[in-house]
């Protein structure tokens, strides 16, 4: 299975990108996560985006606040699917880190989930790895299965005085 990287831009966006490696625990996939600022380390971020593909890794996650030029950075360095998670880091409450996230210029796709999905973002980075391995696929069946019976048990035991 390929494995997924986890790229924050600063140690304050720890916080918000627990739900992500929660979601990437519950079915299974390997990922690493690291601290690479676009801009404090620029360098070490193009390095890693460079050599991910080589090193296993079949899409990456970027979260950052602020400027949120970190997603958009690695997708310059790299073919892998980048998904981008805009974090709430300022006084814009992460409008800043959405508009700088989905901002990109033809010819560099980044996707872009929710400001603070983390969870989501690792849904779609398993759901772009599940395409080339039927197990994880079933695992996401299973995922949306559970969540639909949780939906229908919650409607049945709704009580509306």
């Amino acid at each position: 299975m390929k494995k997924v990287a986890v790229i924050m831009g600063s140690k304050s966006d720890l916080p918000a990108l627990t739900p992500c490696f929660e979601q990437l625990k519950a079915l299974g996939i390997p990922f690493e996560a690291h601290i690479y600022s676009a801009h404090r380390t620029p360098d070490l971020a193009a390095s890693f985006a460079t050599a991910a593909q080589q090193n296993g890794f079949g899409a990456i996650i970027a979260a950052a606040g602020k400027a949120a030029h970190l997603a958009g950075a690695l997708a310059a360095r790299t073919v892998l699917p980048v998904i981008g998670i805009p974090v709430k880091a300022s006084t814009l409450d992460g409008l800043d880190a959405l508009l700088s996230t989905v901002q990109m210029p033809a010819g560099i796709p980044v996707a872009t989930v929710a400001i603070d999905g983390a969870a989501n973002a690792a849904l779609l980075a398993a759901q772009i790895i599940a395409v080339g391995d039927s197990a994880l696929t079933q695992k996401l069946l299973d995922a949306r299965e559970a969540m639909r019976l949780a939906a229908v048990a919650a409607d049945q035991q709704l009580a509306v005085d």
